[in-house]
């Protein structure tokens, strides 16, 4: 299957998206990352994309509605040629109209099990319910919050005494590994969506 040119949008640190670029360096993912997006100054994502020799942006979205700040994602991810939309810690939930134009074409990453633990505090979330098992979702993004037909699932244990920080951790490490298989899994799987299902021609994650 021909490599697929991938745009990651993020806010944070982007730890995700370095794992990824080194399963790039590494031969593991045939795909191209050939845009990083940022609405944050100092998004760490940033200075990875930088250190990678990857072309970066930052957007500012001060003063700009929602669809209007997608609008500049999409034109920007568009011009880069991007058929494959990557979030890695994304904090802004997209206009419908961004959905529709990427349909089946953006990953995301939540840290639990779901359709468990949606939305932010995921870790507080499964602390507080007293699960034994949370982990990490690797999903396509639909109009609704952490609802898309899932790609990719990893558990991890919640164990006895955790606190917020040490089952953070362990999810993230649980991310890290994550998502480069889903994206692999994802792209060369020939994926289409059935309902809340992926069906993968190429077998099954």
């Amino acid at each position: 299957m021909p490599s697929r040119i991938i745009g990651v949008i993020s806010s944070g640190r982007g730890e995700n998206l370095r794992h990824i670029l080194e399963a790039v360096r590494s031969g593991y993912l045939p795909v191209e990352v050939r845009l990083v997006l940022a609405d944050q100054r100092e998004a760490g994502a940033l200075k990875i994309a930088r250190d990678y020799g990857v072309e970066c942006l930052f957007i500012d979205p001060a003063g700009l509605t929602r669809e209007e700040y997608d609008q500049k994602l999409a034109q920007a991810l568009d011009k880069a040629g991007v058929d494959l939309v990557v979030l890695t810690g994304y904090m802004r939930i997209f206009s419908p109209g961004f959905v529709r134009n990427y349909k089946n074409r953006i990953l995301n990453i939540h840290p639990a099990l779901l359709p468990s633990f949606r939305g932010v505090n995921a870790f507080k979330q499964a602390l507080d319910y007293g699960v034994k098992w949370t982990g990490t979702t690797i999903h396509l993004v639909d109009e609704e919050v952490d609802h898309g037909p899932i790609v990719y699932q990893v558990p991890v244990p919640v164990e006895e005494g955790d606190t917020y920080e040490s089952l953070k951790t362990r999810v993230q490490m649980a991310e890290f590994e994550a998502y480069p298989k889903a994206i692999k899994v994802f792209i060369e799987g020939r994926p289409r969506v059935e309902g809340r299902r992926l069906v993968l021609e190429n077998g099954s994650p």
